[in-house]
């Protein structure tokens, strides 16, 4: 079974805009995250992109890169266009990496790759556990709740992905990690579904597919990676990669 990985870049994000290519000990946080990817070692990476630059980027540096709508409400929507164009029919799993964390751990993009087709599953993502009680109010800082506790299940169903927690039991509830593993067959579906109220309201398309009956698996990770989303964030993590 193959597996592709695509990580949809752009530069327009709202609260840090051009993040992609900012710097981190010399090189763009995108190529960063390719480098990761292609690291794990899983199958071919390719990043897609609605900008000029970020393609030049990637290709400068040796990765794969390709020019996609400006037009896309979701990242989804956009790995999807760009396993389209690629016209790829050996493809079993599309993985989605997101483009803002250049400290993902290459060991949990491994074992999610793994999960996914040891279980034949349809969607699966990344969790890890929490150590500071202020990320579960943290509305920045999502979070998923599984029905089972990992002991019991290695790759347990999520139950349901949130922003804020507060007077809650916080039993089997992580922080939520932004890399989703699909299914092809199951990417082309949840596609074609309308975005739900509840992802709307929560500002998180993982709930389109709750909403739409399509279970999503969740591994646990050995670490949080840092998601680079504001100023402070670009800061703190050069700080932690000048000395790696």
């Amino acid at each position: 079974m193959k597996t592709l990985i695509i990580i949809p870049s752009r530069m327009s994000a709202t609260r840090l805009p051009g993040k992609p290519l900012l710097k981190l000990n010399g090189q763009s946080i995108i190529s960063h995250v390719f480098r990761r990817a292609e690291n794990a070692d899983i199958g071919e990476v390719v990043v897609a992109t609605e900008d000029q630059e970020i393609l030049d980027d990637v290709q400068n540096n040796g990765g794969n890169a390709i020019l996609t709508s400006k037009n896309h409400k979701t990242g989804t929507d956009r790995i999807y266009e760009a396993f389209n164009l690629l016209k790829r029919s050996d493809i079993n799993f599309i993985m989605n990496v997101q483009g803002d964390e250049p400290d993902i751990d290459v060991n949990d993009i491994k074992s999610l790759d793994a999960k996914m087709k040891s279980n034949n599953s349809k969607i699966g993502t990344l969790a890890a556990k929490i150590h500071d009680d202020d990320m579960y109010e943290n509305k920045n800082i999502v979070k998923v709740k599984v029905k089972d506790s990992f002991n019991d299940n290695a790759f347990p169903f999520a139950e349901n992905f949130m922003r804020k927690i507060k007077d809650q039991n916080k039993v089997n509830i992580y922080h939520h990690i932004g890399i989703y593993c699909y299914e092809v067959e199951t990417l082309k579906k949840f596609i074609s579904f309308k975005q739900s109220n509840n992802e709307l309201e929560n500002k998180l398309e993982q709930l389109r597919a709750l909403d739409n009956g399509i279970n999503i698996n969740v591994t646990l990770a050995n670490k949080s990676p840092i998601g680079i989303d504001t100023e402070e964030d670009y800061l703190a993590i050069k700080k932690i990669m000048k000395y790696k």
